[in-house]
C-alpha cells in the first residue's frame, strides 16, 4: 500500500495522544487526587492537542475533506465510523476529568470520568487497529497482531510522553525528580510493544499465502499460471495506491532503524532518567527520548504501509498474497 504522510501522522500522533489520555484516566481512577492545577492543564493540553492534530491530518488523505462528517454515520457496520464517535466521546470525558481535577467540578466526578476517559480511550485505539484488520484483502493487516500493535504502541508513547514532560514540569517548578513511577511504567509499555511489533514482523514473514494467482483466476490445481499479458499500458491509480513495493533488504534496514529509534534509545533515555541523581538532569534525558521515539513510530508505520499487499495485485503480476 502506498504510505500516505496524513495517515502516517494521523495514527502515530492520535494513537499517542489517546495513549496519553487512557493513562490520565487511568491515574484518575486509581488515585483520584489533584496534582498541581499547572500540571493538568499542561498534561491535557499536550494530550488533547495531539490528538486533534491527529484527526485533522486524517482528513488530508481524503478526495472531499468537506464531506468527512459522513464517516459518522456509518458506525453500525463502519470501524472508520466507530473510531470518528468513539473518538469524540473521548474529548467530554477527558474535559470533565481535567475540569474535576482542577476543582471546577466536585471531586467526586474524577473517579468516574477517570474511567469513562479510560475506556473511551481504549476503545478509540481499538477501533483504529479493527479499521485495518477488518481488511480481508490485505492479509498482513488482518491478522491478530494488528489491534494489539496500535493499542501497546498508542500506550507506549502516551506513557512516555506523560513521562517526559511530567518530569520537566517537576524540573521547572524546583521539584524533587518524582517520575519514577511514569518512567517504568513506560519502560514496560516500551518492552511490550517492541514485543508486540517483533511478533507483528515476525508473523507477516511466515504466514501462509493467503491468495494465489491460481486461486484468483479459478484454475488452482491445473499446474502454475502465468500472467499473459499486463492489464494496463501505464500506473493507474490502484498500482499506485494498492500495489507499492518495497525491497526486502530495504525493509529489514527500516525495521532496525525502528527499532533502535522508536525502542532501543527511548529505553536507554528512560532508565537514565530515572538513575540519574537531579530533576533537572532527568528532564533532559526525559525530553530527549520523544523525538527518537516519535521518528521511530513513524518509519514503523510507514512500513506498516509500505509492506502491506491487497489481493488486487494478483492481477498486475504478483504471484501470491
Amino acid at each position: 500500500m502506498h504510505p500516505a504522510l496524513s495517515v502516517i501522522l494521523f495514527t502515530v500522533t492520535s494513537g499517542a495522544g489517546f495513549g496519553m489520555l487512557a493513562l490520565l484516566g487511568l491515574g484518575a481512577a486509581l488515585q483520584p487526587h489533584a496534582p498541581t492545577p499547572a500540571a493538568v492543564i499542561a498534561e491535557f493540553a499536550i494530550a488533547f492537542a495531539l490528538t486533534v492534530f491527529g484527526l485533522l491530518s486524517s482528513t488530508f488523505h481524503l478526495g472531499r475533506p468537506e464531506r468527512a462528517w459522513r464517516a459518522f454515520s456509518q458506525w453500525r457496520s463502519s470501524w472508520l465510523s466507530r473510531e470518528g464517535v468513539l473518538s469524540v466521546a473521548a474529548f467530554p470525558a477527558a474535559l470533565c476529568l481535567g475540569a474535576a481535577l482542577l476543582g471546577l467540578l466536585p471531586p467526586e466526578w474524577i473517579r468516574p470520568s477517570g474511567i469513562a476517559t479510560l475506556l473511551l480511550a481504549l476503545a478509540t485505539l481499538v477501533a483504529t487497529g479493527m479499521i485495518y484488520a477488518s481488511l480481508r484483502a490485505i492479509p498482513r493487516w488482518s491478522n491478530p497482531w494488528t489491534v494489539p500493535g496500535y493499542v501497546a504502541l498508542g500506550l507506549m508513547s502516551g506513557a512516555l510522553l506523560l513521562h517526559a514532560f511530567s518530569t520537566a514540569f517537576d524540573a521547572f517548578a524546583g521539584l524533587a525528580a518524582a517520575g519514577d513511577f511514569t518512567g517504568w511504567l513506560a519502560l514496560l509499555l516500551m518492552l511490550l510493544g517492541l514485543a508486540v511489533k517483533l511478533g507483528y514482523w515476525w508473523s507477516i514473514d511466515h504466514a501462509a499465502a493467503r491468495a494465489t494467482i491460481e486461486s484468483a483466476t479459478g484454475l488452482a490445481g491445473r499446474g502454475p499460471v502465468r500472467q499473459f499479458e499486463a492489464p494496463h499500458t501505464a500506473d493507474n491509480y490502484v498500482m499506485q495506491e494498492m500495489g507499492y513495493r518495497i525491497a526486502r533488504k530495504h525493509a529489514k534496514k527500516l525495521r532496525r532503524i525502528a527499532v533502535i529509534l522508536g525502542f532501543a534509545l527511548p529505553v536507554l533515555l528512560v532508565l537514565g532518567s530515572i538513575l540519574v541523581p537531579g530533576a533537572a538532569g532527568a528532564a533532559i534525558l526525559a525530553l530527549l527520548s520523544v523525538p527518537f521515539m516519535l521518528l521511530g513510530l513513524i518509519v514503523e508505520r510507514w512500513l506498516f504501509f509500505a509492506e502491506a499487499k491487497h489481493v488486487v495485485t494478483l492481477y498486475y503480476g504478483a504471484a501470491a498474497v
